[in-house]
């Protein structure tokens, strides 16, 4: 049971109307993608060491956009987060400088279509 659900089912419990709204479908990686493989040998090129590739378990556009393009390629990157979700939220300029050279390199190896 998800635990918005488990939150759902106390307040109404209690007397109160709720509704839910507003979910992300979810998102499975493709761990073999060519996506990830070319994002993979253009990180190592760049920085001489392999990147940590994870996968995460949170609400991302990914899911989205996966359930409109179910057979389009997707990697989900970006720049270190401090303080997600909160008034203080911000980005590592250190760390958003790395990703732009990343991000694109990743394009320039892009195989071209025909």
């Amino acid at each position: 049971m998800e635990l918005s659900d488990k939150i759902y089912n106390i307040f109404t419990k209690i007397g109160y109307e709720c509704s839910l709204s507003g979910g992300y479908p979810g998102w499975e990686p493709n761990v073999n993608s060519e996506t990830l493989k070319n994002a993979i040998s253009s990180y190592t090129r760049l920085f001489t060491n392999k990147p940590k590739v994870n996968v995460i378990h949170a609400g991302l556009e990914c899911g989205i956009i996966g359930s409109h393009y179910p057979d389009m390629e997707m990697i989900s990157f970006g720049p270190t987060i401090l303080g997600a979700h909160s008034p203080d939220e911000r980005a590592s300029i250190k760390s958003t400088q790395k990703f732009w050279i990343f991000f694109k390199e990743i394009l320039k190896n892009i195989p071209k279509s025909n």
